[in-house]
């Protein structure tokens, strides 16, 4: 008797809540019908809507219920297909309707496809241009025709009667780039009767300045430095102009450059890397302002912050007292200080007192130093990591030198004969590119403050706390210089114009494209963002983290790697194959970038035919040597063209680029003989600049192991990511990412340049990794032996007390040593 009457409250609960499943999955048919006739794609708005309408309560339990299995075989075939869809991943269903869809349109527009742009879409370039989700990320392999996918993306919205011609903003990085888009949209879909006149390029710049001006009544100007790309030299002139005005600016503007112009590692890693060697302690360490050599990045650091206040000191001098024994070596304090017969002592310690943990029985050795000067009574003062990075260090040392009779005498003019300081120009470039990502951050001084604060103990926070000073009174300048003139930089402007589309003002665009996705700042994704927020809006963002290489500029590549994060739920596609590149360079570069696990995998393939080889990587015998080495190719190059060997590229000629890591790598270019090739045209581009371009064939020099060299060893300083989104860890990942680049312009070939036991890790990387093989400028094979230790270091013919053997490039980081003739490792010593 229970039992029937709880089975009969069942099926009354059930067959309430029932209907309202049934009319809730009744609508949604007809929504999701009349949604695809009339607006083509379900979107990810249309599945949030309907999962919020769903019909929620204890169905799912009654539906699980086994009492109520023989109720439910009753039910007629409206309700079971409403609880099929009720039961099922909304959006998994609702993508199945796309797919029969895109199918559809692929039939339907095909007439449309084949012909809005020269040659037929792809089947990816036609599924982009049709999914018009309300957020869509397109990422397109180099050369993969992402300009003819938004340019076809465009017309279809006009064609299928999506979206209103005037309602379609298209945001460009730069001029040239609007207005290529801008050129295109006019040839490819005015002749197909589409209202191209009525559609928008614009760059973001010029965007911004419009919405401003619409929403205020007031366009603003632009500061005339910042138009005419002179920001860096302006802010230069600011700088100057503080240190011949400011007297406590230019005392802090030259400690800073001279002393505190490097940051220091992670605790613990004082002593890795080192950058130079000394041949008379036959030991790798750090060359200082005064040129000898020290152990660790912060000893360097006190013996320059000595060498600038004009401290006369010994490095290691021997102690006093013979200190040697069975358990003992001589001593040798870090610092000692003769004209006042004071010793001193840099430990590695941190804020509790104690070492690094892989440092067994440091603490030992602290305690017997200090034992030692108090049984002898000498003087020792001490000072230890933490009291760098807190500051401390240099109050004490300020003091006890002081107090002792020693006369502080700062000079930036002392001649630095070791280690040169950082150079003005260069320091001037961190602080604007500080600034550009702190105001496109939107980051007030006392945020930026709080963020050094709420850095780690164990980093150099009041080295960040000077830089944070000194970016205050410079960044006051900057603002002050744009009142004056009555301006706006560009930072402002997109902060201003995300603020007014923000809180109102009504955009006429219902779709907004945007290029190269991978370079956008923080504010441009804002703006683009603000832009689409109302419902039925869409963004379509085109872009390659791959090649991401303007981070000096603002880009924030989490835009591009973390896209539902900036803008929501959407589509994620891809343009995998290449119309530029034959597939083995394909293969090499996607391998390379993908080193770095943090980049957006694709399988690039590509639709160009081999001409092999489609890699020569050549040594030069030295630098001398490296432009005859290109002359040379060249020349050959154009006589394999000249006989058919190779094949004739446009117009009669070859293109060729010379990109250079920097602009001085021009000087490499054989400008004198270039007459003497006529079926070459040559021209020389940085990389960074080169972006976007393409040649039948590519010449890369300066793959070195130098500090100006490929990759480039100049990197971001560490105080940046108090301004900027979180640190790339990978080394050297936007160099790589450049090297990228580079690789990718090319149709046909591309030609390595080095130097002989001077090889770049990059191209130790290709020679280790995918068996790129290195010849010599006579043709003949050239031996690159990678070290079989370290990731990137070549084995280099070297001379020592036992006659020649190998060595790693990487010395003295890495310290392994070869035999030339067995091969076999030898002990660990140094060249």
């Amino acid at each position: 008797m229970l039992a029937s009457i709880r089975l009969a409250e069942l099926i009354e609960e059930f067959d309430k809540l029932c209907p309202l499943v049934t009319g809730w999955a009744r609508d949604f048919f007809a929504a999701a019908k009349s949604h695809q006739r009339d607006s083509g794609w379900l979107t990810s708005d249309f599945t949030r809507t309907w999962e919020q309408r769903k019909p929620t309560g204890r169905f799912a339990e009654l539906l699980a219920s086994p009492e109520l299995e023989e109720h439910r075989r009753d039910l007629g075939g409206e309700d079971l297909q409403a609880i099929e869809l009720w039961s099922s991943d909304l959006a998994q269903y609702v993508s199945r309707w796309n797919e029969r869809f895109l199918d559809q349109e692929l039939i339907s527009y095909k007439s449309f496809f084949d012909n809005v742009e020269r040659s037929p879409l792809t089947d990816e370039q036609s599924r982009a241009v049709v999914c018009f989700d309300n957020r869509v990320q397109l990422v397109a392999a180099a050369g993969s025709g992402k300009t003819s996918t938004m340019i076809a993306k465009a017309g279809y919205a006009v064609h299928r009667g999506l979206v209103a011609p005037e309602q379609i903003l298209m945001l460009a990085f730069n001029s040239k780039a609007a207005a290529e888009l801008q050129e295109r949209v006019t040839e490819r879909l005015a002749p197909l009767g589409l209202a191209a006149d009525r559609i928008v390029a614009r760059t973001f710049h010029s965007f911004g300045l419009a919405v401003i001006g619409q929403a205020t009544g007031r366009k603003p100007s632009l500061a005339p430095w910042v138009e005419r790309g002179g920001d860096v030299e302006k802010l230069a002139r600011i700088v100057d102009e503080l240190r011949d005005t400011d007297a406590a600016f230019r005392t802090e503007w030259d400690l800073f450059r001279m002393v505190f112009g490097r940051d220091l590692p992670e605790f613990g890693q004082e002593e890795a890397d080192p950058d130079d060697w000394d041949p008379v302690t036959r030991r790798g360490g750090f060359r200082t302002l005064a040129g000898e050599v020290v152990k660790s990045q912060g000893e360097r650091l006190i013996a320059d912050w000595l060498y600038y206040n004009g401290v006369e000191y010994r490095y290691e001098r021997r102690y006093e007292i013979d200190t040697a024994n069975a358990s003992h070596g001589q001593y040798h304090p870090d610092f000692y200080y003769p004209d006042i017969n004071l010793y001193h002592e840099h430990f590695a310690l941190d804020q509790n007192g104690l070492p690094p943990e892989e440092f067994v029985g440091y603490l030992d050795g602290v305690h017997w130093k200090r034992v030692l000067h108090a049984e002898h009574g000498t003087a020792l003062i001490e000072t230890t990591m933490a009291e760098l990075w807190n500051g401390k260090a240099f109050a004490t040392l300020t003091a006890e030198l002081t107090s002792r009779g020693v006369v502080l005498d700062p000079n930036p003019g002392r001649p630095a004969v070791g280690q040169p300081p950082i150079d003005n120009q260069r320091l001037v470039s961190t602080f604007r590119s500080f600034m550009v990502h702190a105001k496109s951050n939107r980051l007030t001084d006392d945020q930026l403050l709080t963020r050094a604060g709420e850095e780690s103990r164990e980093r150099f926070r009041f080295r960040h706390e000077k830089f944070l000073q000194l970016y205050r009174t410079i960044r006051q300048r900057w603002e002050d210089e744009l009142v004056k003139h009555d301006s706006i930089d560009f930072e402002d402007m997109l902060n201003l114009a995300a603020d007014h589309v923000e809180a109102g003002w009504k955009s006429p665009f219902r779709l907004v494209m945007v290029d190269e996705l991978q370079d956008v700042s923080a504010a441009r994704a804002r703006l683009a963002r603000a832009l689409v927020t109302e419902p039925n809006h869409y963004l379509f963002a085109v872009g390659d983290d791959w090649q991401s290489i303007n981070r000096f500029a603002g880009a924030d590549l989490s835009v591009m790697t973390d896209f539902e994060g900036w803008f929501g739920k959407g589509e994620t596609l891809r343009l995998e194959r290449t119309f530029r590149c034959p597939q083995p360079i394909c293969d090499v570069s996607s391998r390379f970038v993908l080193k770095n696990p943090q980049q957006l995998s694709k399988q690039v393939v590509s639709s160009t035919p081999e001409h092999p080889p489609a890699f020569v990587a050549i040594a030069a015998n030295s630098d001398e040597h490296v432009q005859s080495v290109i002359r040379k190719h060249l020349a050959e190059l154009n006589d394999r063209i000249a006989t058919g060997i190779a094949p004739v590229g446009r117009g009669g000629k070859a293109s060729l680029f010379i990109l250079g890591r920097y602009r001085h790598h021009e000087s490499l270019v054989p400008h004198a003989a270039i007459k003497q090739w006529p079926h070459l045209d040559v021209r020389f581009s940085t990389i960074h600049a080169s972006k976007g371009l393409e040649a039948d064939y590519v010449v890369i020099p300066g793959l070195t192991r130098d500090k100006l060299s490929f990759p480039s060893k100049i990197a971001d300083d560490p105080v940046l990511r108090l301004a900027m989104p979180a640190h790339e860890a990978f080394p050297f990942a936007e160099e790589r990412r450049l090297f990228y680049v580079a690789i990718t312009r090319a149709r046909r070939s591309v030609t390595l340049v080095t130097v002989r036991n001077r090889v770049s890790p990059f191209l130790a990387e290709l020679v280790k990794e995918q068996g790129l093989q290195l010849r010599d400028a006579e043709g003949g094979h050239a031996v690159v032996i990678p070290c079989p230790d370290c990731s990137d270091g070549t084995m280099v013919p070297r001379a020592g007390k036992f006659g020649q053997f190998y060595g790693c490039t990487n010395y003295p980081k890495c310290r392994k040593t070869m035999k030339e003739a067995e091969g076999v490792a030898l002990t660990d010593t140094g060249p």
